[in-house]
């Protein structure tokens, strides 16, 4: 699996020069290697890592996709995204409509790996989007 998702990542970066990838460690890789060699291939001004800040993370890519940038924000462990929910339930869902569709983060990916480590226990093995299915926006 972590093949694929490397693919399409590598596919949508050279489609797109203005596709950035971000997020904790994805320059070295990532922790489940779905970054792998995207730093090389594409240089470190559009695959960085952040610091630890999940709400960070979410926040920038809004403001780096509503800028026009296709945004690929990775949070390393879905568990991790809690922070962060506020600002896609009630910042990234209504931008389009807040701005009267005058802008949009329609280029925003936020992924989230989840329930991948079998011994993670209480923190690397939740399933969250539940939450963000019943969110209405």
């Amino acid at each position: 699996m972590f093949q694929s998702i490397n693919n399409a990542m590598d596919i949508a970066m050279e489609k797109d020069p203005s596709t950035v990838l971000f997020g904790e460690d994805v320059a070295f890789g990532g922790v489940f290697r779905c970054s792998l060699g995207l730093q090389d291939k594409y240089g470190a001004s559009r695959v960085f890592n952040t610091p630890l800040t999940e709400q960070g993370i979410i926040g920038f890519g809004i403001g780096v996709a509503a800028a026009g940038t296709t945004a690929i924000a990775e949070i390393q462990f879905a568990d991790y995204i809690y922070p962060g929910f506020d600002q896609l339930v009630n910042e990234a869902a209504k931008y389009r409509y807040r701005s009267g569709n005058e802008f949009n983060c329609g280029g925003l990916t936020v992924r989230a790996p989840w329930g991948a480590v079998g011994h993670g226990a209480l923190y690397h093995s939740q399933s969250p989007e539940a939450f963000f299915a019943h969110c209405l926006v």
